[in-house]
């Protein structure tokens, strides 16, 4: 007998370009949900589970490889933008304020991002870049999902202790969700979430997790 409300499709999404700099960025005509965090917090894997693609973005196991905004359509509309990751990079200094800059001038310019994605590794969430990007997100009023990635390496108790934690530092428009790339763990809520983000929710309202419901698992 079927589920009665069986989870979201992956986003079906596609590579589009990379750009260095701001003036490189695509035409900023479609919604966009933009990827941020630690170099070693597993965005990458992170953006192929909820794509349901293995290679979407490059994954390696030397943090800091990805090093230009790279941007991906989503079918029916928006785009996933995956940012540099901060706080490690084996790259010249000059290299690194670089990609900084583009970063950057992307959060602070891009008029089309409409929500922002914090990927944070659950043993060690809320380093201080992370309050940062926490605080800026805030101030500038934007969605935040903040995905508690690798939860498959730790036991029930601490990942709802980690979710409580995250939770309390996060603005009223905050959202924050026990997230594995290896086992689909927060996956559905994750997809839920960003297909309201860029405007396209073919998925009925019943059969996708409610948002009082994950709230409430956080709280």
């Amino acid at each position: 007998m079927p589920a009665d409300n069986p989870p979201p499709p992956p986003l079906a999404a596609t590579f589009l370009t990379s750009a260095d700099r701001l003036a490189a960025c695509p035409a900023d005509d479609a919604p966009e949900a933009v990827f941020v965090g630690r170099s070693n917090a597993g965005k990458s894997s992170a953006l192929n589970r909820l794509a349901g693609q293995r290679r979407l973005a490059r994954v390696s196991k030397t943090p800091g490889r990805t090093q230009l905004i790279n941007f991906f359509d989503v079918a029916g509309g928006g785009r996933l933008v995956d940012l540099p990751g901060y706080g490690y990079a084996r790259a010249a200094k000059s290299r690194r304020e670089a990609w900084g800059r583009a970063a950057d001038e992307y959060l602070n310019r891009r008029a089309n991002v409409v929500g922002v994605v914090l990927v944070m590794d659950i043993r060690h969430p809320l380093r201080e870049a992370d309050e940062r990007m926490i605080a800026w997100i805030e101030q500038s009023g934007k969605q935040l999902l903040a995905l508690l990635s690798k939860a498959d390496k730790l036991k029930r108790g601490a990942q709802t202790q980690a979710l409580h934690t995250v939770a309390a530092q996060l603005p009223p428009n905050g959202e924050v969700v026990a997230f594995s790339a290896l086992t689909g763990l927060g996956a559905a809520e994750a997809v839920a979430t960003l297909r309201e983000w860029l405007g396209r929710d073919p998925i009925p309202p019943r059969a996708r997790p409610a948002a009082s419901a994950r709230r409430r698992e956080a709280s």
